[in-house]
């Protein structure tokens, strides 16, 4: 069946992973300790972040998981800090960290909404942050939808979002491809019946992803050629 409509992460997929997150947990770690070095590496440990580095292991919470999971992580390390106080400073520092296209996404985008496409950003990260980083890049006004962990649709793995947006959008599932870097965009991609498309421009590898996406690209921008060549 054609693919009408498209639906993208946001971290990693649209944007660098590494370019943009690295400086989000760095700037992070070493706020929310008031700039002590040494508690902010400890802090990155917990998360899974190398404040020396700048670097992400493979398997932290910051990848994929929501502000409250991350905030969860963190929060019996910060005792001094409620719950809600640190959550409202991940999106703070979220919001407000500089973003790297993964590929110049202005044109990218139009050429998929001039193919008839509708599309739509489905991310972890907070609705609001989300926005902030879309309108940032000069794309908010691309996508027909955009949710966050927030917006009431639940959250990946699970497909509450990418249900929400075939209905937004009025387009069966097996006709949308969900576009994303890391497991937990495929396995959402999966349970709503989709196509999935994964993308080299987070931190999983593409044996990890082979096992749950149609397609593993180097980034988004292979993805027209994809989609004329299984039209």
């Amino acid at each position: 069946m054609p693919i009408q409509a498209i639906l993208f992460d946001k971290d990693g997929t649209l944007f660098d992973f590494a370019e943009t997150w690295g400086t989000f947990g760095r700037n992070f770690l070493l706020r929310v300790t008031n700039g002590d070095h040494a508690r902010a590496a400890e802090l990155g440990q917990v998360i899974g972040f190398d404040l020396e580095q700048v670097a992400y292991s493979e398997d932290s919470v910051v990848i994929a998981g929501t502000v409250e999971e991350i905030a969860e992580v963190l929060e019996p390390h910060l005792p001094e800090m409620p719950r809600e106080e640190l959550v409202d400073l991940l999106n703070a520092e979220s919001a407000s960290s500089p973003q790297a296209q993964a590929v110049p996404l202005i044109p990218f985008l139009e050429g998929l909404r001039e193919a008839g496409l509708k599309l739509g950003v489905a991310t972890n990260d907070g609705e609001m942050p989300a926005s902030e980083h879309l309108s940032s890049a000069g794309i908010r006004e691309h996508f027909d939808f955009v949710a966050g962990y927030d917006s009431g649709h639940g959250f990946k793995p699970g497909p509450g979002q990418l249900f929400a947006f075939a209905q937004h959008v009025g387009v069966n599932p097996e006709n949308i491809a969900m576009v994303g870097d890391s497991l937990h965009d495929l396995q959402a991609g999966r349970a709503a019946g989709m196509k999935t498309i994964g993308v080299l421009t987070g931190l999983a590898r593409a044996e990890t992803l082979e096992a749950m996406a149609d397609v593993v690209l180097p980034n988004i921008g292979h993805i027209p050629a994809w989609l004329y060549e299984n039209a």
